[in-house]
This record gives C-alpha cells, sequence and structure tokens, in this order.
C-alpha cells in the first residue's frame, strides 16, 4: 500500500521506498539515513563508503561496512593517513570489502587530506548545506528527489580543489542525504525530520 509515494509496510509505518525493500534498508532508513552526522572520522567514513559505492547499489557497502571499519581501522584519519603499500596490498586482499585499487588509493590520499584540511573535514562539509530559507519543499515521490543539486556541485567542487578523489556531484549528494545535510525522506515518510 502506497501512502503519498511512500510506501506502508507490515509495521504500519510509512516509508520511502528503498527503505522497505530489505531489513538492512529498513534499519538503515529509520535510524540512519537523513540524520546529521558530525565528527572529521565519521564523515570521512561516509564519504569513503560513498566512493566505494560508485557504480554499485548501497545495500552491497551497507552489508559490508563492519567488514570496512574493520579493514580501514575505523576509518580513523590519522591511522588510514599512515597507510603504505602494504596496507594497499592488504585490502586488496580483503574480502570483507569491495578490493577496487583505484578506490582503496583514493581512500588512503583523502585521509591524508583530511589530516591537513584547516577546520577539518566537518567544518568544510557542513559548509554546504542548503540554507534552510528558503526551505525546499518535501519531494512528494521519489521522482522529485535531485541526484544532484547546487550545493552538492560546490561541495565535489571544493573538495576536489583541496585534493580529494572519487567526490563527483552525484556522490557528494548521496553524502549530503546519507549524513543529515538534506532530508530527502518523502514528505509522507515516517522518518522525515523537517517539516513537510
Amino acid at each position: 500500500m502506497t501512502e503519498g509515494g511512500a510506501v506502508v509496510g507490515p509495521d504500519g509505518l510509512a516509508r520511502c521506498p528503498w527503505g522497505i525493500s530489505t531489513d538492512d534498508y529498513v534499519e538503515y532508513h529509520d535510524t540512519e539515513w537523513g540524520v546529521p552526522v558530525h565528527g572529521d572520522d565519521a564523515l570521512f567514513e561516509r564519504l569513503c563508503l560513498e566512493a566505494f559505492q560508485s557504480g554499485l547499489s548501497w545495500i552491497t557497502i551497507l552489508r559490508r561496512r563492519e567488514g570496512f571499519r574493520a579493514a580501514f581501522d575505523g576509518f580513523a584519519i590519522a591511522k588510514v593517513a599512515e597507510y603504505d603499500d602494504a596496507d594497499v596490498e592488504r585490502l586488496l586482499a580483503d574480502t570483507g570489502i569491495i578490493r577496487n585499487r583505484a578506490k582503496i588509493l583514493a581512500c588512503i590520499a583523502n585521509a591524508k587530506t583530511a589530516q591537513d584540511l584547516p577546520g577539518g573535514l566537518d567544518k568544510l562539509i557542513w559548509s554546504h548545506a542548503p540554507n534552510p530559507k528558503p526551505r525546499r519543499k518535501a519531494p512528494r515521490t521519489v521522482a522529485d528527489v535531485p541526484a544532484v543539486t547546487p550545493e552538492s556541485e560546490a561541495l565535489a567542487k571544493d573538495l576536489r580543489k583541496k585534493g580529494f578523489k572519487f567526490v563527483g556531484p552525484t556522490t557528494a549528494y548521496a553524502m549530503m542525504q546519507a549524513c543529515g545535510l538534506v532530508d530527502d525522506h518523502l514528505a509522507a515518510c515516517h522518518a522525515r525530520r523537517m517539516p513537510r
């Protein structure tokens, strides 16, 4: 059953259609997606995972997230920034993650860049949160949710200018959605946090 573009699940709660397709998605949708995330290491993790997701479905990354956390020392920027060639080979052999050399190298390079970032990653990312006024209307259907926005284009450009890799405007916007810089839960979704 649908309610204003959202899908009502067996528990009677209306959710964004993608958020009801698997138990993993239900949990992620209800408790994490769109919730504001702060802290350099926490945002670094999201940035890395979004880069690894490029070309894949998010469920693939979500189901391997604990493997990624173990492999990348909890995404502690200071630790990942120290990785060397032996760590790259270790990661390429780790079946608990996506073993893509370019993405692994980008994650390590991004840690080095984040470590030297004046003001930190949190400040940089959150400086691109959309101005709340005028507030964008809550999406009514999935078709109303953009893949790219002027803010995500500006964030991607700023990140690349600072030396970050694998951060195009689509990846930047997915991170903005996941980390609560925007709330793209549908208007009828029970998890929407911003006014409808």
